[in-house]
């Protein structure tokens, strides 16, 4: 989808405002992949909310992904100017509905409410020049004195600025293709508005006359206007936020005429001394190259101007040599500390928490230890951003320097030096700022370095953590829902952080209570639970009654229960055939064992089609618990000779549809079994486990031998085909690196021996044509 451009200069409007909206500068890194999910370390904890869009982020922009808001960027300011100006003459509810027409379009009943607007200003405006009463004149004067030079004032205002509104508001952000631009060429419209402006007398008024005056002439068929104004009047206006919003248009023409240096000089001191406007710039700087950006810095008449440059251009290219030049500028400069956070977020990428590397096809190579993992994350520190924050924050001459000091900590964790991390931090809490956020910033990092010193657990420094501990995995997600406080890669980093030490302590349980195989190694081999061993150890932990403190942290985090386990091994029996094994985990299963097939899992279909199964009307609704016991039943009849082609065939359809082919897949869908549309989205031991179908042909074979007519042993032939079929496919691709890469062979149609004697031996029966009827392979294979 692309972006709409207005004649190749994208404009959008912020109440009054109208900007020129760049591509993204040419030159830019790009973070993407990186989210705050990945980071310890929050931005908006020390840093103004003016740049929170321009911290590291995978998106455009932090938060928000592309700018949305320029249809209402400055519209409580404009609100609050108008109602300081008109004070008690006009309440403030009367004020906001007159300039509504100004706010982001995001309903139809605002837009009703808008045109409301448009029309009742339109009325008082006739009014005003002549006298005839109208609807609006007669509903407003009750609210609001239609003689009042002020209220005058006001809608004769807002009269002017719809009509530039009528080409400068933009309520579609997006567009396939390019969309031409308007323009407004009332030209005596123009110069009326401008006429205002150089006979007015009213400061307020002679402000925002000037801005509208740049707006109209920029939305002209001749933009150049708009600079020759703007150069004329500009020493006379006060330097507000109007101020720059104009001259921010004089930045977008300046781009428009290829004079990129100059365009990107006035963006950068909009962006620096325009807060609400950063965002908006620092998307519209672009130099084209190298010579561009010179010339720019050249054009610079004093260091906050310089520095103003240096803050957009390291949002693009190096905070390290942003940040060197800037504090060589001024060691005080506002634009330091937003690019401090997007130099640590980026040491952040670099690290890794997963205590595991990978091959190139991202399989799991090698598992590290904590001593492994901690001097591989060492060595990946830029030494050059670390001494650069090492030298800013022992001068003390930033203007945060707490925001040094904890930074610098931090980024000294990473290079283990823990003891120099603890000092810092000590020093920064002595003077930062005693907010929320700010106090679980400190303490998440001080967790983190506490943690990072432990190399083998012990009764002792087990106490350091626990605390922290219950902190991180109980309290803050209580509190914190989002990203507005980054806990979540520290709880996520510890878990593994423990794991790795449990690991080495040959302490597998502990291991996995707080690794959790099933979440972090999913698909890389075996599981924790594919070791009976294990498996039991786990169990026997789960109903231990004298936990220590870390031992019920790690029971309450982790994501399986005893219901589980017990589920996991009921699973297992059933596919082994062993029914009395599997009823006996399964009533240990609470509410598990009450769970329903979708399909009536005793029914043979030909064709294997679980959503006609399910759709198809079931005089019985099987629980798990019902299934198992009804095996057992069947079973218990076929030991005593009963109905023994019945029965079989019911003990083969069953055994058969808790397999990957057939309709009860949700037998086997666990939390330790896995879930997934494809048995290659299961690990090797379980998807061996769903594809075999041993069982169900054996029963098959069972009831084809018991068989009286033609037409039963018909039906018993095609059902053991069917197993032998999938079992041809599961051999096929299992032997495969790639199993989806597997060049087509052209062997589409396999003469298996069920289909051979089907259609040998059985061609005469009803059930061979409701095969050919139903199963297309079949037919296609007999027509070969």
């Amino acid at each position: 989808m692309k972006r709409i451009f207005l004649n190749k200069l994208f404009l959008v409007s912020s109440a009054s405002l109208l900007l020129a909206y760049g591509v993204i500068f040419a030159c830019a890194d790009g973070d993407f992949g990186y989210f705050g999910g990945d980071s310890n370390f929050t931005p908006e904890t020390f840093v103004d909310e003016s740049y929170t869009p321009l911290f590291l982020s995978g998106d455009i922009f932090y938060g928000i992904g592309f700018d949305t808001e320029h249809n209402s960027r400055f519209n409580n300011e404009i609100k609050s100017d108008w109602n300081k100006y008109l004070k008690t003459k006009v309440d403030t509810t009367t004020v906001n509905y007159f300039l509504i027409g100004e706010v982001e379009r995001r309903s139809y009943s605002e837009e009703k409410k808008v045109s409301q607007n448009k029309t009742d200003v339109t009325q008082l405006h006739v009014f005003l020049k002549t006298k005839k009463q109208n609807q609006a004149a007669t509903k407003w004067s009750k609210k609001m004195d239609l003689k009042d030079a002020k209220v005058k004032s006001f809608i004769e205002f807002l009269y002017l600025a719809q009509k530039i509104e009528t080409v400068s508001v933009n309520k579609d952000y997006w567009s396939y293709e390019p969309v031409v631009a308007k323009t407004f060429n009332d030209l005596k419209m123009i110069q009326s508005i401008e006429n205002v402006y150089n006979t007015t007398s009213d400061p307020f008024l002679k402000n925002r006359y000037w801005f509208l005056t740049m707006k109209a002439y920029f939305y002209s068929n001749n933009k150049q206007k708009a600079i020759t104004f703007f150069n004329k009047t500009e020493k006379s206006v006060p330097k507000n936020s109007l101020y720059y919003r104009a001259l921010a248009y004089v930045a977008g023409i300046q781009h428009k005429s290829k004079q990129y240096a100059v365009s990107n000089y006035l963006y950068a001191l909009v962006f620096d001394k325009c807060p609400e406007m950063r965002v908006v710039t620092a998307y519209s700087f672009r130099p084209k190259n190298e010579s561009d950006w010179n010339k720019s810095l050249t054009m610079a008449k004093s260091n906050d101007e310089k520095a103003a440059l240096w803050a957009i251009h390291g949002y693009y290219k190096d905070e390290v040599q942003a940040i060197e030049k800037i504090y060589g500028l001024d060691p005080k400069n506002q634009h330091l500390d937003y690019l401090l956070t997007r130099l640590v977020n980026k040491q952040e990428q670099q690290v890794n928490n997963e205590f595991y590397q990978r091959s190139d096809d991202y399989k799991i190579s090698k598992y590290l230890t904590v001593a492994e993992n901690k001097l591989e994350n060492k060595s990946k520190i830029n030494t050059k951003a670390f001494d650069l924050v090492t030298r800013i924050a022992a001068s003390g001459n930033a203007k945060q320097s707490y925001l040094w000091d904890i930074a610098l900590g931090y980024l000294q964790i990473l290079k283990a030096d823990y003891a120099k991390a603890d000092a810092n931090f000590d020093k920064a809490e002595k003077t930062m700022p005693k907010t929320k956020l700010s106090i679980n910033q400190l303490r998440l990092l001080r967790f983190v370095n506490n943690l990072s010193k432990i190399d083998k657990l012990t009764p002792k420094n087990e106490k350091t953590i626990l605390a922290d501990l219950n902190w991180l995995y109980q309290e803050l997600p209580k509190t914190y829902k989002g990203q507005e406080f980054r806990y979540q890669n520290a709880s996520a980093w510890s878990k593994r952080y423990l794991a790795a030490l449990y690991k080495e302590e040959s302490n597998p349980v502990m291991a996995e209570l707080f690794g959790n195989s099933q979440d972090y190694y999913w698909g890389e081999g075996n599981s924790f639970y594919d070791n009976e061993k294990d498996l039991l150890a786990m169990k026997k932990f789960l109903t231990k009654t004298n936990k220590s403190e870390i031992e019920k942290i790690g029971s309450e985090i982790y994501s399986l229960k005893l219901k589980d386990i017990n589920n996991f091994q009921a699973v297992q029996a059933t596919f082994k055939n062993k029914i009395p094994e599997a009823i006996a985990f399964m009533k240990e299963t609470d509410s598990i064992q009450n769970m329903l097939f979708l399909g009536n899992p005793f029914n043979g279909s030909i064709k294997d089609c679980h959503d006609c199964d399910h759709a198809a009307y079931q005089k019985k609704k099987y629980s798990f618990n019902d299934f198992l016991n009804t095996i057992k039943i069947i079973q218990d009849k076929v030991a005593q000779k009963e109905d023994e082609y019945t029965n079989n065939l019911l003990l083969g359809n069953a055994f058969y549809n808790i397999t990957h082919f057939g309709n009860g897949r949700t037998f086997y869908e666990t939390n330790i079994v896995g879930y997934g549309s494809s048995p290659y989205s299961f690990r090797g031991p379980m998807k061996e486990m769903i594809t075999n179908c041993s069982v169900s042909k054996m029963y098959y074979q069972k009831a084809f031998e018991v068989a009286a007519t033609k037409e039963q042993k018909a039906k018993c032939i095609y059902l053991m085909a069917k197993c032998e079929r999938n079992q041809y496919y599961n051999n096929k691709y299992s032997t495969a690196k790639n199993w989806w890469g597997i060049q087509d062979d052209k062997i589409n149609f396999i003469a298996w021996n069920g289909f051979k004697t089907l259609q040998k031996e059985y061609s005469d029966t009803k059930y061979y044509q409701d095969v050919i009827a139903e199963c297309g392979y079949f037919n296609t294979y007999i027509s070969q």
